[in-house]
């Protein structure tokens, strides 16, 4: 009998009718370097695991962060005593398992064969690169190299196991460059697995010329205007957006969603879609209550076509759960593993030329308070830069954007083709916005 197999038997012997574990295990390295020198290294590992059981109907829970044989007997009481409390009259059961689960592989073991010193040598020839790129560049700032492994394990007296295991990496760096007072900051990354495919001095170039590009920046006019918004802050505001989709925030109507299921809520040249089964660092097979996980479109050609479903809220509304169930604060919300925009035809060149005369957004500052949630109002401190004649010009600071969300998707007019995976898991596009408010001088 293995440690899991003694757990689910003394829980029998406890008289817990239905028991889960839940094991997470996770490891990190992360390495920073400045001016030359090793700032930092640190490695970790831990474990989280989270034991289940319903007890005269009641769930009972408990959390260790070993597992160990002499841990069952703590984690079998504990969730009697807990059960004892609960309060809510419906009679409590476990997810017994999906029929059927895709494979995804998203665990890269090539990526623990690179040697460490592999790794610090190209986080110092990251900062050497960026501080010789130019001569405003006056510091090479959060220069770090930060790797992750996990490991989650489900399984439960119903006979379900699941593992599933990922890893990734990535390179981070900041430029600052001056000229004259003025000082402008740009931020970019390299995230994947598979170390074949970082390229320290690509990844320099971009971060260099990404604050070179924002020096000289002024207000515009205040008006309405044409706004392209760079895959970045699309990224950003469709993540905040899609939250609305939470079965639970539409069941508390808090969502923007609410009585909207399979009715217009954006542009027809939007399709936004969920694909944990896709490659990424992202994949999923099954969410964190073991329901297997599927593609699926969210808003297909401007429709909602589903609200997001944990097993809770599914039981709420009737429906099947949608796979969606994911941990946030010790709770199970609804949450996603990966978004993709559908890109259009377009390169950014050419979302240009259609727009005329407008402005690139390329960044909104605050985004998490400055956008009301219920009404998806927002107003924003945004940068870019001024789109005339069709062509990206002068860069534009000091300025607010204004708007409401709904309208916002509502008003796409035309997607790109240039996407980028975002940190999050956002794979998105630049987009045509028809019309923003921008408060200037």
């Amino acid at each position: 009998m293995n440690i899991y197999q003694r757990f689910f038997a003394i829980a029998k012997e406890k008289n817990i009718t239905e028991s889960e574990l839940y094991i997470s295990k996770n490891s990190s390295l992360s390495m920073g370097v400045f001016h030359g020198e090793m700032e930092s290294i640190q490695a970790s590992t831990n474990i989280t695991v989270v034991a289940r059981g319903v007890y005269r109907g009641k769930f009972g829970q408990a959390t260790t962060s070993s597992f160990t044989k002499d841990k069952i007997p703590f984690l079998v009481d504990a969730i009697v005593e807990n059960a004892k409390v609960i309060e809510k009259e419906e009679i409590a059961s476990l997810f017994k398992g999906s029929e059927k689960y895709k494979r995804v592989n998203t665990f890269n073991s090539e990526l623990e064969k690179v040697p460490t010193e592999k790794k610090k040598a190209d986080l110092f020839a990251l900062e050497k690169a960026i501080l010789a790129k130019d001569k405003r560049i006056i510091e090479a700032a959060n220069i770090s190299y930060n790797e992750s492994s996990s490991e989650l394990i489900i399984l439960n007296s119903h006979g379900l196991k699941l593992k599933q295991k990922n890893n990734n990496f990535a390179f981070v760096g900041v430029a600052v460059a001056k000229e004259n007072s003025e000082t402008k900051t740009n931020f970019d990354l390299i995230l994947d697995n598979d170390y074949k495919n970082v390229n320290i001095d690509e990844l320099a170039e971009k971060i260099v010329n990404g604050a070179l590009d924002k020096l000289g920046g002024t207000p515009t006019d205040s008006k309405k205007m044409k706004v392209v918004l760079s895959p970045d802050v699309f990224a950003s505001l469709t993540s905040i957006y899609i939250n609305s989709a939470d079965a639970e925030r539409v069941q508390k109507r808090s969502s923007l969603f609410v009585n909207k299921l399979n009715t217009k809520v954006a542009s027809t040249k939007v399709t936004i879609s969920e694909k944990p089964l896709a490659k990424t660092v992202y994949a999923r097979s099954f969410d964190d209550e073991g329901v297997a996980t599927s593609n699926k479109d969210i808003i297909k050609k401007g429709i909602l076509t589903t609200y997001l479903y944990n097993l809770e809220t599914a039981k709420k509304d009737g429906v099947e759960t949608t796979g969606n169930g994911y941990k946030a604060g010790g709770k199970i919300g609804a949450g996603v593993a990966t978004l993709f925009i559908k890109p259009g035809k377009f390169t950014k060149e050419q979302l240009f030329e259609k727009v005329n005369e407008g402005i690139y957004i390329t960044e909104l500052e605050g985004m998490n308070a400055g956008i009301n949630a219920v009404s998806g109002n927002f107003s924003l401190k945004a940068e870019g830069f001024l789109i005339e004649n069709g062509k990206k010009t002068r860069p534009v600071a000091l300025i607010t954007v204004s708007g409401n969300l709904l309208e916002l998707f509502q008003n796409i007019t035309a997607v790109g083709s240039d996407t980028k995976m975002q940190l999050g898991g956002v794979n998105a596009p630049s987009v045509i916005v028809r019309q923003l408010s921008i408060a200037g001088k």
